[in-house]
């Protein structure tokens, strides 16, 4: 029986590049065994039909930007239990397909903007610095947008008094703009969101939360994404 051999040796003596660059192709996603993307150097390949992409660069690839809709039944802030949805199998099937899922896409993952505690929906994963310092460092100046499920009967002018300044715990909140996308459902937009928050703003007007969902960072919508399925911020979104 024939001896297997890495692909990026059989790179190397079709190409007669050096092994970096062998390596590069790979990794880059340029490389196609048996026309499937393969992105890791050490795959085994024996008789198998070994390609280069045309469109093949050595350039370096940007740094990705994932989005979540985090499911129910999961602590959104515990990153263990956020990545586990993020794989090949989980991207969404309505994603563009202009970017190629490669394994190091889902390395270095950076979580930022954290979900109000019990909340469901948009997380965002990124290993890109300037979107951390967008959604990180300066938090407080980015709108979110939440979906709440409310019950119970709202006191009279309770929209009006939730879309006023109020004080929880002895902290001054920042304005909210809220209101009835249906009968039992809440739109809240507001800016630098504290914990129990959303909570309390109900609570204040006779109103009891059933269920959040977060929906929109600043600029970066979750738009159509199935609970448990992610994908990607296209490139120059936020900059």
């Amino acid at each position: 029986m024939a001896d297997t051999m890495r692909l990026s040796k059989r790179l190397i003596q079709i190409l007669e590049c050096s092994r970096s660059e062998a390596e590069k192709y790979i990794e880059g996603g340029w490389v196609l065994v048996d026309g499937e993307i393969i992105d890791e150097p050490q795959f085994q390949v024996l008789d198998q039909e070994v390609k280069l992409h045309p469109k093949a660069s050595l350039a370096p690839s940007p740094p990705m930007t994932l989005l979540l809709n985090m499911p129910e039944g999961y602590d959104a802030n515990a990153p263990s239990a956020a990545l586990k949805f993020i794989s090949r199998e989980t991207r969404s099937a309505t994603d563009s397909p202009v970017i190629r899922t490669l394994k190091r896409h889902f390395a270095r993952l950076k979580s930022t903007a954290p979900l109000v505690e019990g909340a469901t929906g948009l997380m965002v994963f990124t290993q890109d610095g300037r979107v951390v310092k967008r959604l990180v460092e300066n938090a407080s100046k980015n709108e979110q947008e939440y979906i709440v499920d409310v019950s119970g009967d709202i006191e009279e002018d309770g929209i009006e008094k939730l879309n006023q300044a109020m004080t929880m715990s002895g902290w001054p909140l920042p304005k909210a703009k809220v209101s009835w996308q249906n009968e039992k459902r809440l739109r809240f937009a507001l800016k630098n969101v504290r914990q129990g928050q959303l909570e309390f703003m109900c609570e204040s007007v006779g109103l009891h939360v059933e269920a959040m969902t977060r929906i929109r960072i600043g600029r970066v919508p979750m738009s159509k994404l199935e609970p448990g399925q992610w994908r990607y911020l296209p490139l120059g979104t936020l900059f």
